[in-house]
């Protein structure tokens, strides 16, 4: 049975590290290079990681500056970033790219709140879909008794509210981080 709840919880932290991995993706303060990390460039045919085709580095705090490995590459990182929501220019330099992101305005600082709520929400769906989908598997399971099902929907149950009050602790860090000027 322990091991039901545990493969349950493995599947349920992939849902909490997809939203720490979305919320680095949302810029609260200074700029960093996680802003890029969702954004994928058509690099001959394929669909690359900036990362992957050039180093980033933050000059300043509301900087970044990008330098393609390949030169034929910026062009295309340009035309990616310019296409994202980010809400930069991004200024070919040479083999460089330099991004200045403008301070966070109040409306800004509360659609990234918005954006953060939202992707709590994704998360908490695929934690109760998880639970969902192993409820129901124990209740198909005509090897277990009914005190053992009962138990079992119990610890499905207080492993999803473990994993359901992480992901409230982690948007309401994001969003007084987002919030606090």
């Amino acid at each position: 049975m322990e091991e039901i709840v545990q493969k349950m919880s493995e599947e349920m932290q992939k849902a909490v590290d997809s939203l720490k991995f979305n919320f680095k993706t949302i810029r609260s303060g200074a700029v960093s290079a996680s802003v890029l990390d969702k954004i994928q460039v058509d690099y001959y045919g394929e669909k690359t990681p900036i990362k992957s085709l050039a180093s980033i580095s933050a000059p300043l705090p509301t900087q970044l500056l990008i330098k393609a490995f390949d030169p034929t590459a910026v062009k295309a990182i340009a035309g990616a970033i310019g296409q994202s929501d980010l809400g930069v220019n991004p200024q070919i330099q040479g083999n460089t790219i330099r991004l200045s992101f403008p301070p966070l305005s109040g409306d800004r600082r509360k659609e990234n709140a918005k954006l953060a709520k939202s992707y709590a929400d994704q998360a908490k769906v695929a934690v109760r879909n998880v639970r969902s989908s192993y409820i129901s598997s124990v209740q198909k399971d005509k090897t277990l008794s009914e005190d053992m099902k009962f138990n079992l929907k119990d610890d499905i149950q207080k492993e999803t509210d473990k994993f359901n009050k992480e992901i409230d602790a982690l948007a309401a860090t994001k969003e007084k981080e987002l919030m606090t000027l």
